[in-house]
């Protein structure tokens, strides 16, 4: 069996305020295969977002280990997390996460321009087009649809062909039917580029596509189906 990709060893994350203290995870422990798609799931409060947060770099566990592409991550300072996270993850938002003020082509060229593409423009056009976009790359996210928006968003995150995706809640902004066809188009791209995808949902029907289901329950993994065994 090959490495994991991501190794997520006895993570807890908790928060203090004046009330007291909140565990948020607590000995989560985990590890996903390359080419592996996992949901994490649970009810809204059980720290699935955090957790997702976490395995970005984005947040900070208060104790155990993040492991990605062989890498602990929290050894490193944030700039070297954010180099990794560059070379390494793709991000799918709710919210899309676009620039407003760049267009469909340039918001999908800003991370192969940041990584020093000289083929950006073209990369990012292809992209465009296999997504269904080739007519909207001079348009703005303002005049473009939901769906269009994360269909542009899509685009962004796999033209760097990363080795993670970190999905969260891709279609909470969108209707069924939509939402049907971005999952189909994810789906796809994942299959296309052998990228590890965790996701982040709410949708059982979402979950059951993934090789794994993970369940988040007040802050433990209550159950993980579909994981193999020794």
């Amino acid at each position: 069996m090959s490495e994991p990709i991501i190794s997520i060893q006895h993570v807890y994350k908790s928060v203090t305020d004046s009330t007291g203290t909140l565990d948020i995870l607590r000995d989560i422990d985990f590890a996903l295969a390359p080419r592996e798609t996992a949901a994490i799931v649970g009810a809204s409060g059980s720290g699935k977002s955090t957790l997702l947060s976490i395995i970005a770099g984005l947040d900070t566990p208060t104790r155990g280990r993040v492991l990605l592409a062989g890498q602990d991550l929290f050894t490193l300072d944030e700039d070297e997390r954010a180099a990794l996270r560059a070379r390494q993850v793709g991000f799918v938002f709710q919210s899309f996460q676009l620039m407003g003020n760049l267009t469909a082509l340039e918001n999908v060229m800003l991370p192969l321009e940041l990584a020093g593409r000289r083929d950006a423009r073209k990369a990012a056009a292809e992209m465009l087009a296999r997504v269904g976009l080739s007519e909207r790359l001079g348009h703005y996210p303002r005049v473009l649809s939901g769906g269009e928006q994360q269909r542009v968003a899509l685009a962004r995150a796999f033209v760097v062909q990363p080795a993670v995706l970190l999905a969260d809640e891709p279609t909470g902004s969108l209707d069924f039917a939509t939402g049907e066809t971005v999952m189909n188009l994810m789906f796809d791209l994942n299959r296309e580029q052998g990228t590890t995808l965790v996701l982040v949902t709410h949708d059982r029907g979402i979950a059951e596509r993934c090789d794994r289901r993970i369940t988040i329950d007040a802050g433990r993994v209550g159950s993980d189906t579909g994981a193999i065994t020794a």
